[in-house]
């Protein structure tokens, strides 16, 4: 009977993926958007009487599928029985089936009928992702965390194809220019996960703080993991807040947070900065330096400093130890080495330095760091482990087996790809979440900027210059979250999501740009951001004012707002908008004494937040 369950669900499968591919949403919001959907009449109940029939019942099927019995126990207080006989012969009249599809990695498929839920899939990413998208297509009270009473827990009937765009998904974190808790990091991952994000790139070296516990050099974590003081404000403020900051990870909490996140399918790639950004190590050995000053000092403000690692034997013997410890903690492949923002000027001044160029015949100091990165590929190579850093480690010449992510616009990354070395986008400000979302004006400090939620939607992270051949070493994206300006977990998920949500569409969706489609999905989705307390911005529902150059006397004036389906009412005397107020309807001008202030309305019911904006 199992069979026959599966050859007419199967059947059905096919009939649907054979027919037009439209994407039905309706009901349906999904975020990332899937490769296909299409929306039929009807739901499937779930009930404390349903069974989930596995066919393959491993150790990773089970797992996923406590975390759905978690979710359902915690909101609909009851879970869901897990068999492995017919549950038709029991007299069930709907049931589940979780069953081993050989599908493409991290691939599933879901086809839904009134009685019967089928998920398909080829391994343990693949069912994983099909539950994420299971519980999006559930009421968002499935979200809760507390018992909800009177809630139907529908699911709307249709069938779903979907496999990821990309085989990276990141999502960055810097926990060295400000510090966060492994409980906030697993919230993190957490919500990585429900999006299907499934790199964490963990950044764990700095000027300003050493955090990753590294056994032979106890200085990193006794004295490199603090500075004095932090800089209040921006890097060039003179303000400084007089008080010690630190904080690090022990080996035991990289290997919980580890396990944690690859029961999610997320794999954690760690950054060990060099050679720049080395401040905070240089400190602790002062021998890793050109030895050119006679103190160093984590940093307490941000920035870029001249103080980077020296290329000499000593250098590599700590880099080397520090990376053999790495890899004890951190299963991944893939190593960040960083790369970026090396300055130069130590370099030039270094006897050591100067001789080593012209021992090994080099023309310059950036042929020498294309030298110092690919020795130290080669020693992570021969451990088996593969290098991934920002686009400068293009200067000079890339290391051979090297991928490159490029946040220096896409320049560094159209150069890597040209070159066939793999790729992840990056680029600032497009996928910088440190960058305004909203109005400066009304927010508080950030990068710059600002970059919106639509500007992220609506990135090619796949540069149009590239041939086809070329485009395939495009591997993935990244959404950056730098944290100078971001000293709790609170503001690092304010400025994250829901931006992050646009990026992680971007990474795993075919399915063509459609911002109005996008934002109605986001609208629905926001609800379980909140159930889940994810602190995001709202701006979402905000107009937001742009008053642009003319005259010396006027200037001309725009208004847009990301939620859909609103109607953006405004004035010009500094009265607040009612609905009786004028829509606005496109871009006008305004004079030296005109404020203009605009609140989104639907329905007759303001949105968000009344905004304004004065010459």
């Amino acid at each position: 009977m199992i069979k026959r369950i599966i050859v007419i669900l199967s059947a059905v499968a096919l009939l649907f993926s054979c027919t037009e591919k439209k994407q039905d949403q309706g009901l349906i919001s999904i975020i990332p958007q899937p490769t296909f959907l299409q929306q039929e009449e009807g739901v499937f109940t779930l009930d404390r009487k349903t069974p989930i029939y596995v066919d393959v019942a491993d150790s990773a099927t089970l797992r996923t599928l406590a975390f759905l019995n978690d979710r359902l126990e915690k909101a609909a207080g009851f879970k869901l029985e897990i068999i492995d006989d017919d549950p038709l012969r029991h007299g069930q009249e709907k049931a589940v089936f979780v069953l081993d599809a050989g599908l493409d990695k991290e691939a599933y498929n879901l086809a839904i009928k009134s009685n019967r839920l089928l998920i398909e899939y080829g391994d343990g990413a693949g069912i994983f992702y099909a539950v994420q998208t299971l519980l999006q297509l559930l009421p968002e009270d499935i979200f809760a965390p507390e018992r909800r009473r009177g809630v139907k827990w529908e699911v709307p009937c249709c069938f779903i194809q979907d496999n990821p765009r990309f085989p990276y998904r990141g999502m960055h974190l810097d926990c060295c220019l400000h510090f966060f808790s492994i409980d906030f990091l697993k919230k993190y991952i957490d919500v990585m996960a429900m999006h299907k994000v499934n790199r964490f790139h963990w950044h764990l070296t700095e000027d300003q703080g050493w955090r990753l516990e590294i056994k032979k050099y106890p200085l990193l974590t006794e004295k490199g993991q603090w500075r004095k003081e932090t800089v209040i404000g921006s890097l060039s403020s003179g303000y400084y807040d007089g008080t010690p900051y630190g904080g690090y990870y022990t080996q035991d909490e990289v290997r919980d947070l580890v396990k944690y996140a690859a029961e999610r399918y997320v794999t954690i790639i760690p950054e060990i900065e060099l050679p720049g950004h080395a401040l905070a190590a240089i400190a602790c050995y002062p021998e890793l330096s050109c030895g050119l000053e006679d103190h160093y000092e984590t940093a307490t403000r941000w920035g870029i400093f001249r103080q980077v690692y020296c290329p000499k034997e000593e250098t590599f013997k700590f880099l080397e130890d520090v990376f053999d410890e790495v890899f004890e903690l951190f299963p991944t492949e893939l190593v960040h080495i960083g790369g970026d923002e090396c300055p130069k000027s130590s370099w030039k001044k270094c006897p050591h330095c100067q001789a080593l160029i012209k021992k090994l015949g080099l023309k310059d100091e950036f042929e020498l760091q294309s030298w110092f990165i690919q020795r130290m590929e080669k020693y992570i190579n021969s451990k088996g482990h593969q290098i991934i850093g920002w686009d400068e480690i293009l200067q000079g010449g890339l290391a051979p087996n090297a991928k490159v992510m490029s946040w220096l616009g896409e320049e560094g990354g159209i150069k890597a790809a040209q070159q066939h070395h793999e790729v992840v986008m990056a680029p600032y400000p497009k996928y910088y979440l440190d960058y305004w979302q909203a109005d400066p004006e009304s927010e508080p400090l950030a990068m710059g900027g600002p970059t919106t939620l639509r500007t992220m939607y609506e990135y090619n992270p796949v540069p149009e210059v590239l041939t086809p051949e070329e485009r395939k070493y495009i591997i993935g994206v990244e959404g950056c979250v730098w944290t100078e300006y971001m000293p709790t977990p609170a503001r690092v998920e304010y400025m994250a999501w829901p931006r992050m949500c646009a990026i992680a569409d971007a990474g795993w969706t075919r399915q063509p740009k459609d911002w109005d489609a996008f934002t109605r999905r986001l609208e629905k989705h926001l609800g379980r951001l909140d159930l889940l307390d994810v602190g995001y911005c709202k701006a979402f529902y905000d107009p937001f004012i742009e008053l642009h150059k003319d005259t010396e006397y006027s200037k001309i004036a725009t208004i847009s707002v990301d939620a859909p389906d609103a109607e953006i009412h405004y004035t010009l005397d500094g009265s607040t908008p009612t609905e009786a107020s004028p829509v606005y309807t496109g871009p006008f001008v305004i004079n030296r004494q005109q404020k203009v202030t605009a609140v989104a309305m639907r329905d007759g019911k303001a949105l968000g937040k009344v905004k304004y904006k004065i010459f």
